[in-house]
């Protein structure tokens, strides 16, 4: 499975969580999405998005003032 980067830097609440849910529309079930962030707010909105969602935050760090999630996309439920 391959991994996608979503560099939205710069963009304060509520952009980067958007722009993530977007770009996990695309991708398909079990795929990585890293994302990286500068936005403070960011720590709290990806985990309630994740939380909400059903998305998988499976690491989160944050160096030099640039925060990095790795978000696994959900399983699709069975039809």
């Amino acid at each position: 499975m391959g991994e996608t980067l979503l560099d939205v830097k710069g963009l304060t609440c509520p952009l980067p969580v958007l722009k993530a849910n977007k770009a996990l529309r695309g991708l398909p079930a079990g795929a990585r999405l890293t994302v990286l962030a500068t936005d403070p707010a960011s720590v709290a909105d990806f985990r309630a998005f994740c939380k909400e969602t059903g998305h998988a935050l499976v690491a989160f760090g944050e160096e030099a003032g640039a925060y990095r999630f790795v978000i696994r996309k959900r399983e699709d439920p069975p039809a």
